[in-house]
């Protein structure tokens, strides 16, 4: 394996106090972000319920009619702490991801550090397309969905209407931004694991029928019990698996490329 590991030879208590100084690092970036995201907890709600607003427009209804409501005195502040905790982990995660680099990449060969970089980029970049999607299409949709639902008083029937309350739409649209955003990383650790040898895109064609139940296995578990949002989560999982097959086969491509270029560098050497 090309380059040297730069790690020295270090006592148990070395790498734990090193441990110990990096996640500091990690829980003092999380800590300053969750005081920051705090103080501007009711904005950053106020911004969630933006794709509910656009639910309401979408269902012909005025947008007066977009209200959440709280029933318990601290249910409020409790959904405040939960937004600024979310938003914490999100703008602290860059902090969190580098201390945890910093950690292991002193024991990694100089091209594993060069492999791995990359990966370290594309997780988070991923994860927010995942939020993204979330945010711009299935969340509206979803609340959409919920407000179709809706019941107009008339003869023989009474007036049925969608109140949410704050801390489930939270936990709603939380849910669906943890789900896509794990499923996005789909591809990355599907290519890890290829490089490491221990994945093969022949293996994954094979598995697709398999992996395309389990992508609606885990969308009826991770996703709210209903069509739309179970639908939505599932096909983009099949389509990253593809994506994931593609990557799989660019990493097959290039090892090969890689061991024919060393076997013609060690024949030149011979001769």
């Amino acid at each position: 394996m090309s380059g040297d590991i730069e790690d020295k030879p270090q006592p148990l208590l070395d790498h734990l106090i090193e441990l110990r100084a990096r996640l500091i690092w990690a829980l003092a970036a999380f800590f300053v972000a969750f005081i920051v995201s705090f103080f501007f907890a009711k904005q950053l709600f106020n911004l969630l319920v933006v794709p509910y607003k656009w639910a309401v427009l979408w269902a012909g209804l005025d947008l007066s009619k977009a209200e959440l409501i709280y029933t318990a005195p601290q249910e409020f502040f409790f959904t405040q702490v939960k937004v600024a905790m979310f938003c914490a982990g999100v703008v602290s995660f860059p902090v969190i991801a580098a201390q945890l680099y910093k950690f292991v990449a002193p024991g990694l060969y100089k091209n594993e550090r060069n492999a791995f970089l990359p990966f370290l980029i594309a997780s988070p970049v991923l994860f927010l397309l995942g939020g993204a999607l979330v945010y711009f299409f299935f969340t509206p949709m979803v609340m959409w969905f919920f407000l179709a639902m809706q019941q107009a008083p008339g003869e023989g029937e009474v007036a049925i209407s969608l109140m949410p309350k704050v801390s489930e739409y939270l936990s709603l649209i939380m849910t669906l931004v943890f789900s896509f955003g794990l499923v996005f990383q789909l591809p990355v650790v599907t290519t890890l694991l290829a490089r490491a040898g221990l994945l093969t895109s022949t293996w994954l064609a094979e598995k697709r029928k398999y992996a395309i139940v389990l992508a609606f296995v885990a969308a009826a578990i991770l996703t709210p019990p209903d069509p739309l949002s179970q639908i939505g989560l599932a096909l983009p999982t099949i389509l990253l698996y593809e994506i994931a097959i593609y990557a799989a086969r660019i990493v097959e491509r290039q090892r090969v490329a890689a061991a024919a270029a060393s076997t013609e560098l060690a024949g030149s050497d011979e001769a």
